[in-house]
């Protein structure tokens, strides 16, 4: 790309890193316990994050000196579509358990990611991970991120495993190919020496050349009729075109993306457009295409514009297409005239279509823990070694249960009540559709809490939403503890954004589908009185829907000003 001026120094760090290695190799044996900020910005790329403790930072010692930071590493395990054996989920539990703080975290990408991991203890945690045919590498950083897909097993027809094996099959194509994962990672050496100069022998990145990305780039596939997994948040979509029980083909979505910085009016939040229309073996050409105009084009300059959906804004969506064509060698059609309709989140039983059953288990903001009575870790376990079935993540923070025979149904919900598991119908909607990122203790970003505060608040609607003679009403909530919006908190009917210390933005007027982006309703709400400032919108919502109207596309249709005005 042409540049009018300097290069983000990340862009230096990547070009001179030789192809993402710099020093980790040799700072994992340097006794301390935390990385150069050169380290910890490639060791994203591998699928860690280095953090510190902040319960801990406001500490001190007897002599009233101030503590040390108490590092340790995120580690986030890549699993395209969410798809994971009973053996696999089961090591990932006792990795929690021996390496991390002893609860595994179910991402919003359909990944798991341990907290608490100890340099020390990073590098036989990742090698662990990998002898589960698993992998961390490019579970972060500026490069394709784990590929999103519908987790349901349906066995009734072919459209679900086809897509499946289409994420299976764009993972694998955009993943990075240099050996510096297995280099640092999966040799027997520990001294760092494979990760030297010397021993340094460059591959080729066809696809991410010398530099990889600008930033961070995500992928999804999704039905029309069930976007469970956010298709329009993410840079690149293939939203399925079924005819048959056949995918005829996808059209290709471009440009979403939920992170936006509040200091910064050049950032915000996009849900992305359509754009063309692909038959399923041009997939992996277009979406290589893509990604290499993202490379050469994309701002490497300033960070908070480097997402694609701001190449797309500054050029629109003809120039960008018509770049995506020179790329691809051909022009591409107009994309088929469907839409996301609807959402499915998949929780409770449901049969495959094949005479056997699939369970979906709500995890609240995905953490698997024990904690008094509710001890999802100690159940989920008991079921899978038990029953050893396959398991699918959902983008909910949810896990489903596959190829469960009829006979089996009675024995598993009862094990899932003798650990305090709520199914379907002991949860209203609106937790079900709830999620959160993790914030505080771990994150580095987060200005408020997050994970820790939606499950009280959720409790207060609840309540609410009972003396409205509701309680039972979709209502999908997001919660994020900053605006980098990982857990999507601008497109569901309400969102909750992090915006100062105890205070939060609220949004209204998405939609569980994802298919709107919602807008500010308040702003810096203090924590007690975010459930309270909602009340009077959902009293007025009860009282004036239309007929099967749900509470973002009322909030929608009366408008942002009329709302703002009515309820300041």
């Amino acid at each position: 790309m042409s540049t009018t001026g300097k290069l983000h120094k990340v862009e230096g760090l990547k070009e001179n890193s030789r192809q993402l290695r710099g020093t980790i190799g040799e700072e994992l044996n340097n006794g301390l316990d935390n990385f150069t900020d050169d380290a910890a910005n490639l060791l994203k790329h591998h699928g860690s994050y280095l953090q510190d403790d902040r319960d801990t930072r406001k500490l001190k010692n007897a002599d009233g000196t101030k503590k040390e930071k108490a590092y340790s590493c995120m580690v986030r395990t890549r699993i395209p579509g969410g798809k994971v054996t009973a053996e696999q989920f089961l090591a990932e539990l006792d990795l929690g358990d021996k390496y991390g703080n002893e609860t595994v975290r179910i991402t919003s990408r359909q990944g798991f990611q341990l907290h608490g991991v100890l340099k020390s203890d990073l590098r036989e945690t990742i090698r662990a991970i990998n002898k589960t045919m698993l992998t961390t590498l490019a579970a972060c950083g500026d490069v394709e991120r784990n590929v999103m897909c519908c987790p349901a097993p349906y066995k009734n027809s072919p459209v679900h495993d086809e897509m499946q094996q289409m994420a299976d099959a764009l993972a694998e194509h955009l993943k990075p190919q240099t050996t510096a994962y297995y280099d640092i990672w999966l040799t027997d050496d520990e001294t760092g020496e494979k990760t030297n100069v010397a021993e340094f022998q460059p591959v080729e990145e066809p696809i991410y050349g010398k530099t990889y990305l600008p930033r961070k780039f995500k992928t999804a596939i999704a039905l029309p009729e069930d976007n469970c997994i956010d298709i329009h948040s993410n840079d690149l979509g293939f939203l399925a075109v079924v005819e048959n029980d056949t995918i005829k083909g996808y059209n290709v979505l471009v440009g979403g993306g939920m992170g936006q910085t509040p200091s910064a009016e050049k950032t915000f939040p996009a849900i992305s457009q359509h754009m063309a229309y692909v038959t399923p073996d041009q997939v992996l050409g277009v979406a290589e295409a893509i990604v290499k105009v993202q490379r050469d084009f994309g701002n490497r300059e300033d960070r908070k514009v480097a997402r694609m959906k701001y190449l797309i804004h500054n050029w629109g969506l003809p120039k960008f297409k018509e770049k995506v064509e020179e790329y691809y060698g051909q022009p591409l059609p107009e994309p088929a005239p469907i839409q996301v309709t609807d959402v499915d989140d998949h929780i409770g039983w449901h049969k495959q279509g094949d005479g056997r059953w699939f369970l979906g288990v709500n995890i609240e903001n995905g953490r698997i823990k024990d904690e008094g009575d509710l001890r999802i870790k100690t159940g989920l376990r008991a079921i899978l070694n038990k029953y050893k079935m396959p398991t699918r993540l959902t983008a909910l923070q949810s896990v489903i249960f596959c190829d469960i025979e009829e006979k089996d149904k009675a024995d598993i919900s009862k094990m899932l009540a003798e650990h305090g598991i709520k199914q379907d119908f002991e949860l209203t909607l609106m937790r079900r559709y709830s999620i959160a990122c993790p914030a505080f203790p771990t994150c580095g970003l987060s200005i408020t809490e997050s994970e820790r505060a939606l499950p009280g608040l959720i409790d207060e609607l609840e309540v609410e939403l009972a003396k409205l003679g509701i309680p039972n009403e979709r209502i999908s909530i997001h919660m994020t503890g900053c605006p980098n919006g990982c857990a999507r908190p601008y497109s569901p009917d309400i969102g909750f954004v992090g915006k100062t210390l105890g205070k939060y933005t609220i949004y209204v007027g998405g939609n569980a589908e994802g298919t709107r982006l919602a807008f500010i309703y308040k702003d810096l709400v203090p924590t007690a009185e975010v459930a309270p400032s909602l009340v009077p919108l959902l009293t007025t919502f009860v009282a004036e829907r239309q007929p099967g109207e749900a509470f973002g596309d009322f909030c929608a249709r009366l408008g942002e000003e009329a709302i703002t005005s009515r309820f300041a």
